[in-house]
């Protein structure tokens, strides 16, 4: 549907000579989202900080698409970022050993009307924001952590695709809060996983709810009064299996 902290200081510098150029023009269909786009969410998370307090900056996750990449361990010292614009503009972003990217405001970024580029296709990978608060098992998300990265989305979607297309979409769900119109139509807002979904379980206290779940995807219910920002979503992933003679993936 939709598609600071850190370095702060934005260097120029011009792709043919810069030695932390990482080549992607040359790439067919990379990965990539507007740098304008990026800020949005950036904007929106410092506004609803307070869902998910214990998350010191908001991060973005290089993820597989799902298909042959998600079956394929991701190789972080591979993988580069770099915002790219007009004259030559240029800013390598680090990428940590958990595949995030912290993106700072950068107004010579914005200026050149950036793109934030990743070096693989997107057909195989994307860059999608991510909120979790430290601490958590691997297989539980917080829903606060969720209420606010689903701000975050619409926030970037409504970005990229313009304000005329946002006042249509905002006409046809009849109302500028898209994670709601999930909640009263539908089972939920989709979030994504790395791996495939056996279970998920809304948890808090003593109530408990079954999730909706296809896939390597799960949907909650993010506006339903009845659960605080600290319930969770407890997940149980498939086992992964291997089928003789070709490479190990996960269970179908």
């Amino acid at each position: 549907m939709l598609l600071g902290c850190g370095a702060a200081t934005a260097a120029d510098s011009s792709a043919p000579g810069n030695p932390d150029t990482i080549h992607v023009n040359a790439m067919r269909d990379p990965e990539v989202r507007k740098y304008a786009a990026i800020v949005a969410g950036l904007d929106e998370f410092t506004r609803h900080h307070g869902m998910a307090p214990a998350v010191d900056v908001l991060r973005f996750r290089i993820e597989p698409r799902s298909g042959k990449a998600a079956t394929v361990s991701p190789d972080a010292a591979a993988m580069m970022v770099r915002l790219e614009g007009d004259d030559g503009f240029v800013l390598p972003l680090p990428v940590d050993a958990n595949l995030d990217v912290v993106v700072p405001r950068s107004e010579k970024a914005l200026d050149a009307r950036s793109e934030m580029t990743l070096n693989r296709k997107r057909r195989d990978y994307r860059i999608t924001p991510r909120v979790r608060t430290p601490g958590l098992p691997e297989n539980m998300r917080r829903l606060g952590d969720l209420r606010l990265e689903c701000k975050v989305w619409v926030a970037i979607g409504k970005e990229e695709i313009g304000l005329m297309w946002t006042l249509t979409v905002n006409s046809i769900l009849m109302t500028r809060d898209w994670c709601a119109f999930f909640d009263g139509k539908h089972d939920g807002f989709s979030f994504r996983t790395t791996e495939r979904v056996a279970q998920a379980i809304l948890v808090e206290g003593n109530l408990s709810r079954a999730l909706q779940h296809a896939g390597r995807s799960f949907s909650v219910p993010l506006h339903d009064p009845t659960w605080s920002d600290e319930a969770l979503v407890e997940l149980t992933f498939e086992a992964p299996t291997e089928t003789a003679g070709e490479t190990p993936r996960t269970g179908p």
